[in-house]
């Protein structure tokens, strides 16, 4: 595949991406298909995050190659069909040279085009194409870690509590279908340990360290750049009826091993499995903090029969694609949540994420909050009728009926009974940082947002609504800071484009539109881009442009039933009877817009109206 060298030493380097440009070079000016890059970097009937997965590989291709998505010169987006390697691809016996600044290979395009490959040494092209394209990663890996810690800040456990890191379980069934299994079992080992003293112990979120899945770092440094002082590691075997989970708990400061075990179970006894293991590490960390800790046990669980350990393998599943965080991977959750209950009806897990599901979905998809939310509500309750204490069902409910009912009482308290349930939780720290900074209670909100991004750390939804509640509270400067930090870590991170609002704001309209301009020609032409389009012009003086962005968002909502908010966000920027209009049935479609109305600096020159004041009273957000 060819080698990278530096200075004479060899650098180990990704596989994936590595694998992923090959293929595109290959095949140089020919689509290249999602599909096609699954089975040649995977295999068949895998049973991976693929789209993220891709997503991710090309994403480290175009840092490597500084290629703009947006104007590319190397690797080009076919919108829902793939991509294509652009560049004129040309070689020779190129030597591998060392990454030294006066030798570094250049990345313009012409200067790769001095002749055309011979077909005769295909092979020969293609490493040197490697070379070019993959030495540049290492150059901006030190730039990465540098920007994950200036997006985590100087977030920082409370004094007395020690933050536990739960690694992904390594699949080692030599089954990449198998790899949801082991994903599962990192989630529910976080959850099992969150439970265990919260309030001296803190447990780092999936999302945070499935950063690290696959990741060649040491795991000292994995420890520091989560914040860490302790991580538990371990690996998966499954076969039809058996498994084998091996696990080891690290102490970060000496590397210390403070514990290791081997599990062999029947399937049937998973979960009695994970909270064996749970106990052991806890009395482990106990000893280590010393006696006088409080722990909180957990409960013993029953054998699974082989019928309800079905519905768990389905639930699972669902965790998989929820996490996804995608229009289709909340529909395929929806379906194995869907399955699980029909397989155990009494697991409420399952009710739980069929709850947040649902509830996700609306904002994703700009569908009618009617024709989602009684399902997440009714999901939600079940949940917890099942299982009162389960702080996800609370956490979910408190987001249904802030978002839909607008009853924010209700809210806040399923909210604290969440966290008082599990304090481990970042979600429920996460959406209650969000549900105070609605309210106005901005210092709360951000209090409260610097604990979720303290179990969290790698979490880019959590630091964007971090610079979300700074915009909500009118420090531009600083929300702008945060949202460039998450896009210099994900340039096409879908929130991070809040940073738009914030330039609108501080009148940096050439900014805003630019940014608006890049993500339309990399994302398609849809309704956000020309609602964001028509609010700029309009606030910067342009009625014809605002009119002729209108009427093309305008055509999205012909014969479609689309929620509000693009063309409430619109006229917010042009005209304020519209404005209103539309906030008026924004209104009566429980749509999303609504809960800030409170605090959207975008809405302050219709405050004045009593208009807008009756519509703040009725969703009580105004006495």
């Amino acid at each position: 595949m060819g080698e990278l060298r530096r200075s004479g030493r060899l650098l180990k380097l990704e596989r994936i991406p590595t694998e992923l440009l090959l293929l595109l070079v290959e095949r140089q000016g020919r689509l290249v298909t999602r599909d096609e890059i699954i089975e040649r970097v995977w295999g068949k009937d895998v049973f991976l995050d693929t789209d993220n997965s891709i997503n991710a590989a090309i994403r480290k291709i175009r840092q490597a190659l500084k290629d703009d998505p947006a104007q590319p010169r190397f690797v080009q987006t076919i919108t829902g069909r793939g991509y294509r390697f652009i560049a004129p691809v040309t070689g020779d016996d190129a030597p591998v040279v060392p990454m030294d600044a006066a030798s570094a290979p250049s990345t313009n395009p012409a200067d790769l085009a001095e002749k055309e490959i011979s077909p005769a040494r295909p092979f020969i092209a293609r490493r040197w194409a490697l070379v070019v394209a993959i030495s540049l990663v290492v150059v901006l890996a030190a730039g990465a870690y540098f920007q994950w810690f200036r997006l985590r800040g100087r977030v920082q456990p409370p004094a007395g509590r020690v933050i536990l890191a739960v690694l992904s379980f390594q699949n080692l069934t030599g089954d990449a279908g198998q790899e949801y299994f082991s994903d599962g079992m990192t989630e529910e080992m976080i959850a099992q340990l969150g439970r265990l003293d919260p309030e001296h112990l803190g447990v780092i979120a999936r999302t945070s360290v499935m950063v690290y899945k696959q990741s060649p770092k040491p795991l000292d440094q994995i420890g520091r750049e989560l914040g860490a002082e302790y991580v538990l590691e371990g690996s998966v075997r499954r076969d039809a009826d058996k498994v084998r989970i091996t696990a080891q708990l690290i102490q970060m400061k000496d590397q210390t091993h403070l514990w290791s075990r081997q599990y062999d179970r029947e399937l049937n006894s998973l979960l009695a499995l994970e909270g064996e293991i749970a106990r052991e590490i806890a009395d482990e960390i106990q000893l280590t903090l010393g006696d006088n800790r409080r722990r909180t046990d957990i409960a013993s669980k029953s054998y699974l029969s082989r019928e309800q350990y079905s519905g768990y393998d389905l639930y699972l599943k669902g965790l998989y694609f929820w996490n996804k965080r995608t229009v289709p991977g909340f529909q395929q959750a929806i379906e194995y949540f869907q399955q699980a209950i029909a397989k155990d009806p009494s697991y409420a897990p399952a009710y739980a994420g069929l709850a947040d599901s649902y509830a996700l979905l609306g904002g994703y998809s700009l569908l009618y909050q009617s024709d989602l939310m009684p399902t997440a509500r009714a999901a939600a309750l079940r949940a917890l009728e099942l299982d009162e204490g389960l702080a996800e069902a609370h956490t979910a409910l408190a987001l249904i009926v802030q978002n839909y009912d607008f009853d924010w009482q209700t809210a806040e308290r399923e909210f604290r009974r969440a966290i008082q349930l599990n304090p481990n939780y970042a979600t429920a720290h996460h959406w209650y940082a969000e549900h105070l900074a609605l309210l106005g209670r901005f210092d709360d909100a951000l209090r409260e947002s610097e604990r979720a991004r303290q179990l969290d750390p790698l979490s880019l939804i959590i630091a964007t609504d971090n610079g979300a509640i700074l915009y909500f509270s009118r420090q531009y400067d600083r929300a702008i800071e945060q949202f460039r930090a998450v896009l210099d870590m994900e340039p096409d991170y879908p929130r991070g484009g809040l940073v738009v609002h914030a330039y609108d704001q501080k009148g940096m309209f050439a900014e805003a539109m630019a940014l608006v301009e890049k993500r339309q020609r990399v994302d398609g032409d849809g309704p956000s881009s020309w609602s964001e389009k028509a609010y700029i012009y309009g606030r910067s003086g342009k009625p014809a442009e605002a009119r002729h962005a209108l009427d093309r968002l305008q055509q999205f909502y012909q014969g479609h039933p689309t929620d509000a908010a693009a063309m409430i966000w619109a006229w917010s920027g042009v005209d304020k009877e519209q404005a209103l209009a539309w906030l008026e049935k924004g209104y009566a479609q429980h749509s999303n817009a609504l809960t800030t109305l409170k605090v959207e600096p975008a809405y302050d020159w219709l405050r004045g109206d009593p208009r807008f004041q009756d519509l703040m009273r009725r969703v009580r957000l105004a006495p």
